[in-house]
């Protein structure tokens, strides 16, 4: 297939794909994904614009250099156990082979679909990265660590409001005064970007999670993966859209 001819319109309103290896590779947006400059990696930062496919950044955490050549999108939902899951077997061997180098940077993107709960932790989530974001950013991947680790069973009130506050105050750099404050006033906008995100991963064949775009933002293609599936998948799949 000759990449060349994928229109703007094509790329999204059904991607074209072409097997590569486990995952498949799309003829990608012609829009950068915003941000620059040689930051530390494996730190977390804000970033605004737009990324591939269309994929809103800000507001959205992203670990690692923003210059880095590679883009692994990640949508995730605290309640679901197979995120957990990359949580702890997977992300953390990524993080220290290929974010530390500058290799990767990672987005992480709220897709909550599992109970009223999982919209609530996917606001609390943005609540907590708009309060540190401007001073403490790194602290918001304690918070986001804390929270898998006191991850239980599906809709069992664990990932209530009141629970994840707990957890909050148990983060250091995170205030959990703060993060309610702006969750009573500005829940029902976060809400609506969640859920526009959220269309926009559907739009991608992105349906459940964990789900991943691995983009090379020079070339313009990128890979897709799907479900916690082990490390060595991801090492090919980064290794073949690096290379592409």
């Amino acid at each position: 297939m000759d990449d060349s001819r994928l229109t703007r319109r094509t790329i999204l309103g059904g991607l074209a794909t072409v097997a590569v290896g486990g995952g498949v590779v799309y003829g990608a947006s012609t829009l950068d994904a915003g941000g620059s400059g040689g930051t530390a990696a494996a730190e977390m930062h804000a970033t605004t614009g737009t990324g591939a496919y269309d994929i809103e950044l800000d507001g959205q955490p992203v670990m690692g250099a923003l210059d880095a050549p590679v883009s692994l999108y990640y949508w995730s939902e605290y309640q679901c156990p197979f995120c957990a899951r990359f949580e702890s077997d997977t992300l953390p061997k990524l993080i220290e082979n290929h974010v530390v180098t500058g290799d990767v940077r990672v987005i992480f993107i709220e897709f909550p679909y599992l109970g009223a709960n999982s919209m609530t932790a996917a606001v609390m989530n943005q609540c907590v990265w708009r309060e540190v974001e401007g001073s403490n950013p790194n602290a918001y991947w304690r918070w986001h660590s804390a929270v898998f680790e006191a991850q239980g069973e599906e809709n069992s009130g664990w990932a209530s409001k009141a629970s994840l506050l707990d957890v909050t105050r148990d983060v250091d750099g995170v205030s959990a005064d703060g993060v309610e404050q702006y969750l009573t006033r500005n829940r029902n906008s976060i809400e609506k970007n969640i859920e526009t995100d959220s269309q926009r991963a559907r739009a991608l064949d992105i349906s459940g999670t964990p789900g991943f775009i691995v983009y090379n933002r020079q070339s313009e293609k990128g890979g897709k993966i799907v479900g916690a599936q082990p490390y060595d998948q991801f090492e090919s799949a980064i290794e073949q859209v690096k290379n592409s």
